[in-house]
């Protein structure tokens, strides 16, 4: 990609992330434009939409989490704690944005289709998820590890948690200690019931 061409579409993307972090309604791809100081039709050479905007927003920050996941020499729950964590700090650093990422189809679809922006957080997490799940002998959940961290480490519900009080080191631990339980449950589940 040309040098103009990736400073407009890394211009895009940072002002639509700032849009998404401060204004309380819809945001377009004209005023997103404006902020960045490029074209409209410059806008959309880049991006057909504000969604596809906000994947590469997300896929940029997922990268990031993929990176800080690749640094780490710890394992097992140790590793996907850190991971957490930083992941948190990660959606407080970026706020509305982050939370502005709405499908109205399931995660497990999206992941298993190999929808962009899923991909790096995805892969920072599967090995941390899958030593994990080893330590405490609950054998490979696969995707549905990937799962239940998603549901639990959403940026609303984290940003939500944050509104209501908690530190960000509260919210992370909390966190953290509910994903152990949830994986342990899971897990549990798939055992045959004795009868």
């Amino acid at each position: 990609m040309r040098s103009d061409t990736e400073r407009n579409r890394r211009h895009l993307i940072k002002a639509a992330a700032r849009l998404f972090e401060n204004s309380p309604t819809p945001v377009s791809l004209a005023e997103i434009a404006k902020h960045a100081e490029v074209s409209t039709a410059t806008a959309y050479r880049h991006f057909s939409s504000v969604e596809e905007i906000l994947h590469a927003f997300r896929a940029q920050v997922g990268s990031e989490l993929k990176e800080f996941s690749a640094r780490q020499t710890t394992r097992g729950m140790a590793k996907l704690e850190a991971v957490s964590r930083y992941w948190v700090s990660l959606v407080l650093e970026h706020g509305g944005a982050m939370a502005q990422m709405r499908s109205h189809r399931g995660y497990l679809e999206r992941l298993r289709e190999g929808t962009g922006y899923l991909t790096p957080q995805a892969e920072a997490l599967a090995e941390p998820l899958r030593q994990t799940t080893d330590e405490l002998g609950l054998g490979d959940l696969g995707d549905e590890a990937l799962y239940l961290w998603n549901a639990l480490f959403d940026p609303r519900d984290i940003l939500d948690l944050i509104k209501s009080g908690r530190t960000e080191d509260e919210a992370a631990g909390r966190l953290v200690a509910a994903l152990r339980g949830a994986l342990i449950g899971w897990a549990a589940a798939e055992q045959p019931q004795a009868g």
